[in-house]
């Protein structure tokens, strides 16, 4: 991607697309803006290769993360969650118990995996024809974007 259309994307969706780029390296294929349900937007939902998925909430600075007071409403959401910061952002401020990723626009590094809490079967089912159906609809509309 050119330095012209990074200047479009606003710094967590530069976040968002090194840390999408970094998780197709384990296998994981990532959407990101995606809403498991009603009220609820995370920023990066990633499906694994054994069916496992993680919730991704990418910061991009300090203010940024203290006006987000509804991440713990994603942890029933996935069997994991991380944030996504870059590498100047104050990590101290994250809570104990998360997954940590440091993120550019090309590429991130994991550095700390959050605890595994195993998604519900049906609620997995479920979050995967989700996952699946969003997917679709946004390769139609590149292809179709009347839609």
């Amino acid at each position: 991607m050119d330095d012209l259309h990074d200047k479009t994307l606003m710094p967590g969706q530069l976040l968002a697309r090194g840390v999408c780029r970094h998780l197709l390296e384990y296998d994981f294929v990532s959407i990101e803006e995606f809403t498991p349900e009603r009220g609820k937007r995370v920023d990066i939902m990633a499906l694994g290769p054994k069916g496992e998925i993680w919730v991704i909430e990418c910061k991009s600075s300090r203010a940024d993360y203290v006006s987000d007071g509804k991440w713990q409403g994603y942890l029933d959401w996935c069997d994991r969650y991380f944030w996504a910061v870059d590498e100047d952002f104050p990590t101290d401020l994250l809570p104990e118990g998360t997954g940590l990723i440091i993120a550019d626009a090309y590429n991130a590094e994991i550095l700390r995996i959050g605890p595994e809490t195993k998604l519900a079967a049906a609620r997995r089912a479920a979050l995967t024809r989700r996952f699946a159906r969003h997917a679709a609809v946004r390769l139609q509309g590149l292809r179709d974007p009347v839609l």
